[in-house]
């Protein structure tokens, strides 16, 4: 394998826009593709099983844990016990095999999900030298500002979600990068001289 592929994971709060910036990397035609992750959630219009998520049944997601298949999973928005949970995951197939076949990837999980792929790495050679963690920083007021113009979240959920990112933010100086959020386009050209680096550091 002459040139090592990347592994880019972007983390950060809700509406920091690190999906955002995962499909303009793909959509830029610059060797990228992104992870396909996997839900136990229902597909929602227009979102294809294999493309958007893989959508699996609550038992073929315990059967998959079990089986040791993922790379990283989490309960998302509920618990357990809610009759609306969600399940979230990585399958190690979707990540490994790529990389084994000199494919870059870029892909988006929260905090705990990087310190689980972390966990991985230091186990497995090709994706501790692959991985890149990225944490997308964006500052309170405009953070906020964000979640108000999706017009998606009443007051009460973005109160929450808020509180979620102040605990997310606490993580970023455990990544590998930081990006300061400030513009679409600055961002992505952030975005692009990060992983410029970090192809320089692996070579």
């Amino acid at each position: 394998m002459s040139v090592p592929p990347l592994l880019a994971i972007l983390a950060g709060p809700s509406g920091s826009g690190k999906s955002t910036l995962c499909n303009r990397l793909v959509d830029a035609n610059l060797g990228y593709k992104r992870v396909v992750t996997t839900t136990t959630r229902a597909p929602r219009e227009n979102e294809v099983h294999g493309v958007d998520y893989h959508f699996f049944s609550s038992d073929e997601f315990t059967r998959r844990v079990a089986a040791d298949d993922f790379l990283e999973w989490a309960w998302v928005h509920g618990l357990p016990t809610e009759k609306s949970e969600r399940r979230y995951g990585t399958l190690k197939s979707s990540v490994l095999d790529p990389l084994r076949a000199g494919q870059d990837l870029v892909m988006s999980i929260d905090v705990q999900g990087v310190a689980a792929v972390r966990r991985m790495a230091a186990t497995d050679a090709l994706l501790r030298r692959s991985l890149v963690t990225i944490f997308i920083l964006v500052d309170h007021n405009r953070l906020t500002a964000r979640m108000r113009d999706r017009g998606q979240d009443n007051e009460a959920e973005i109160e929450r979600r808020m509180k979620t990112a102040e605990e997310e933010i606490k993580a970023a100086q455990q990544f590998d990068y930081v990006i300061e959020s400030q513009t679409r386009d600055d961002d992505f050209n952030a975005l692009l001289s990060i992983l410029d680096r970090a192809r320089q550091r692996i070579l």
